[in-house]
Parts: structure tokens; C-alpha cells; sequence
């Protein structure tokens, strides 16, 4: 993807990319001495090849075996697993490395700054309606007969397509919104996400360079919080409803037609599919796999995949039927 949101400083050459400040020791395989241009990072389904990309868990074993990245920061155990053309570069720690990576090509993803230079939304847009003190920053795109309330901040290059309305106290940035979709009061929209690295006793926080994608006929409930993807996209799919103070973590991808319930926290690159519910307070761990049809009860705990067309609820979360069984 170009990024619409965070400007890339690069191309940088593999080995000066890879210096840092931090004595993180690293080796390098397959390197000829030629100079290997990197334009880009990403993960290792997206990566070009004029990119680096990481390989961190063994879970991610078949994407890792098609990318098309030039380089690869991994470990030594997972070298057969990339491409023989693939440049292995070999680290104790890959994310954090890979942070250091990211946060030298995109260096303003590291924090998130205030937008200061937002200015109030009289005059700047026809055939949408508006409230009172609502700002916006620049190259912002509205669509027609889209209402905005009172005291909210849409930030500098956000996409709202039309027939939206986004209620008060509301806060987007980094973010695409299609048509028809409803973001209610006191919102939160396309904020980094929580990521650490932890090293020698310092937490390094993980750039986010990602952004939000809300696809239309959807709905975001009061006070939700929707975290920007770290090196991809955190998704919401078509015709989706999100409840009041639903936590969507980075990279997550919903899938079409799914309700969460209220206070549903999900964690970072988890993806959902189709027609999902999930009851209210329940959590769903970090990088698995909720297959379509699946419905998870309130209050329960997530810690694996699910496969299509389950019903799952207690924790850990398992089978309903069992669950049913074993709390009689």
C-alpha cells in the first residue's frame, strides 16, 4: 500500500537501515557486495521486492515461505523457511530490530503527536452538516450528507465517504471510512497501538504505520477505541456492529456482518470471519484465527483459533455443549 498517513524517509541501503544505537547484535546470509536498496517494511504476506520484512513465530511458517521480501530479519531456527533468495538476517530479538527498521523509515510513527494545526470546519465543506468547535486538518475528504457533532477532530488526510454520521467528542485519524457508516459519541479512531518491546529493562515502543479501514453500512458504538494497524491494516468489515467500549487492537481484521457486544476486548492481528458474535466482556488473544459463523459467548476467554460455524463460550473458551455439561 502507499502510505496515506506517515511519510517514508527511505530508500535506505540493507546495511545502513540495519545499524542502530543499540549494540543488538545481528549477522547476515546470502549478501553479495552489492548494494541492496530497501524502499520499504512490511509483513510477510504484503512485502515487495524492494522490501524487508520479519518472521518471528512459527505460526507464520507458509506465509513465510512465499514472500517476496529482499530481505528477512529472523531467527536462526527458521532460516529454511524463506525463500533461497531471500537475505536472512539473523537476531535474538527480530521485533525489536525490526522496530528499529520502522521507526528509521517512518520516524513520525513512533509517537503520536497532537494535530495542531486543525482548524474549525465552518465553510470548508458542502452538503455535510456539522456541530459546534469541530476541527479538521488538512486534505481531509467528506462526502455529501455526512453529519459531524459537536467538539470532534477529524485529522489531517482521514477519508469519510458519505451518508456518515460521526457524534460528538469523536477522534479519527489515520483512517478510511466508507459510506453509511455510524460513529457514535466519544469514539476514538486510528490511535497507535500498544505495543512494546521489551530491552534491557526499557520498554521501545513499536511504530505503527498502519491505518483503519471501516467499510460501509457499519456502526462503532460509544466509546470504542479502534487501534491503527502496526505494519498493515485493522479492518472492520461491511454492515459490522461494534457496541459501547469495544477494544479493536492493531492489525485486527473483522470480517462482514459480525456483532460484538459491549466491553469485548480483541487483541492485535487476531482476524475474524464472517457472520461472527461475540457476547459481551468477552477476549480474544492476540494472532489467531475466528473462523465465519462462529459465536462466542459473554464473558468468555479466547486463547486458539476457532473453526467455522462453532459455539464457544467459558475459560477457556470451549465447546458450548461441553460448557453447558461441565457447569451443571
Amino acid at each position: 500500500m502507499n502510505n496515506p498517513f506517515f511519510k517514508n524517509h527511505g530508500p535506505f541501503d540493507l546495511l545502513d537501515l540495519l545499524k542502530n544505537n543499540y549494540d543488538l547484535e545481528f549477522s547476515l546470509t546470502d549478501i553479495s557486495k552489492n548494494k541492496h536498496i530497501i524502499k520499504d517494511v512490511k509483513n510477510l504476506e504484503n512485502a515487495a521486492s524492494n522490501d524487508i520484512t520479519f518472521f518471528h513465530s512459527i505460526k507464520y511458517k507458509d506465509l513465510a515461505q512465499k514472500t517476496k521480501a529482499i530481505a528477512c530479519i529472523t531467527k536462526k531456527e527458521f532460516l529454511n523457511f524463506l525463500p533461497k533468495d531471500c537475505i536472512k538476517i539473523i537476531c535474538p530479538n527480530v521485533l525489536f530490530l525490526t522496530a528499529l527498521v520502522t521507526s528509521k523509515l517512518y520516524p513520525d510513527s513512533v509517537i503520536d503527536n497532537n494535530n495542531l494545526d486543525l482548524e474549525i470546519i465552518d465553510g470548508k465543506f458542502e452538503n455535510i452538516i456539522y456541530g459546534k468547535n469541530t476541527y479538521i486538518g488538512k486534505n481531509v475528504s467528506i462526502g455529501e450528507k455526512t453529519k459531524i457533532g459537536h467538539n470532534s477532530l477529524i485529522e489531517s488526510n482521514v477519508i469519510i465517504g458519505k451518508n456518515c454520521i460521526i457524534g460528538s467528542n469523536v477522534i479519527i485519524r489515520n483512517s478510511i471510512i466508507e459510506d453509511y457508516v455510524h460513529i457514535l459519541d466519544g469514539a476514538i479512531i486510528g490511535k497507535k497501538g500498544f505495543g512494546f518491546i521489551p530491552n534491557n529493562n526499557i520498554n521501545f515502543r513499536y511504530p505503527h504505520v498502519g491505518y483503519v479501514h471501516i467499510k460501509k453500512n457499519s456502526e462503532i458504538g460509544c466509546g470504542c477505541t479502534i487501534d491503527r494497524g502496526s505494519l498493515s491494516i485493522t479492518i472492520i468489515g461491511e454492515n459490522t456492529y461494534l457496541d459501547n467500549q469495544v477494544h479493536i487492537a492493531h492489525n485486527v481484521k473483522i470480517g462482514n456482518n459480525c456483532i460484538i457486544a459491549g466491553q469485548v476486548g480483541i487483541a492485535g492481528s487476531t482476524t475474524l470471519g464472517d457472520n461472527v458474535i461475540i457476547g459481551g466482556q468477552a477476549g480474544v488473544s492476540g494472532h489467531l484465527k475466528i473462523g465465519n459463523n462462529v459465536q462466542i459467548g459473554g464473558g468468555s476467554g479466547v486463547i486458539k483459533d476457532i473453526a467455522n460455524n462453532s459455539r464457544v463460550m467459558g475459560y477457556p473458551a470451549k465447546d458450548f455443549k461441553k460448557f453447558i455439561r461441565e457447569s451443571r
